[in-house]
């Protein structure tokens, strides 16, 4: 039977790291670094030499407040709709937090910022590995701040636990992978033709 695979994405992680990859951020337009959750995964499976079955793709990503900023809201539960179009994704999403004074009454370039995100996220990797949900957990991001999970998982493998895998994009000026010293564990590097299969260049702040 093939091995059951779970992407686990650290959203905001992902999209600043393909922007800073494959773009110049400070000229881009705001949709260049989005991805297409299900092709990534998809991509994963396709292109790994085992037999592998992607059965969820999970989205971790912070979301914003519908007084606070209704026109990012609105964005939002586009990209949203649109991702959970498909049972397989599933959306993990937590509040931002907000400056005082934000926008008007705040030091400029003070941004709303995700809190609790990646904790959601590492529980979530190993919580599904204990219930038994997954035998491959590919985790894309590049915050060191998860790697507490995944050496939680790994240590399990010896016992029949699932494998832990990493994910992170591949080119000038992109973030090292996450890894382990022991055990050693498989980074995906994904590169510009992996990129240009899943990226997302819908302008979800335009109503469809």
């Amino acid at each position: 039977m093939p091995d059951r695979v779970i992407l686990f994405i650290d959203y905001q992680n992902v999209y600043k790291g393909a922007r800073e990859t494959f773009h110049e951020p400070s000229l881009a337009p705001g949709r260049d670094g989005q991805i297409d959750p299900l092709r990534l995964g998809t991509w994963l499976v396709e292109n790994s030499r085992f037999e592998r079955e992607l059965t969820e793709v999970r989205v971790y990503r912070g979301q914003p407040h519908p007084l606070r900023d209704a026109k990012g809201h609105a964005a939002f539960m586009r990209q949203r709709v649109t991702w959970e179009g498909d049972p397989r994704t599933v959306g993990v999403f937590r509040d931002l937090r907000y400056p005082r004074g934000w926008p008007d009454r705040c030091p400029p370039g003070v941004k709303p910022q995700e809190k609790g995100v990646d904790v959601a996220l590492a529980i979530d990797y190993v919580r599904l590995a204990l219930e038994g949900r997954y035998d491959v957990g590919i985790l894309m991001s590049t915050d060191t701040d998860l790697k507490p999970a995944l050496e939680i998982v790994a240590a399990m493998r010896p016992q029949g636990g699932p494998r832990v895998e990493s994910a992170a994009w591949n080119g000038p000026g992109a973030q090292r992978a996450l890894s382990l010293d022991q055990p050693k564990i498989w980074s995906h590097l994904l590169g510009r033709s992996c990129y240009d299969v899943v990226r997302d260049p819908t302008n979800y702040a335009v109503p469809f």
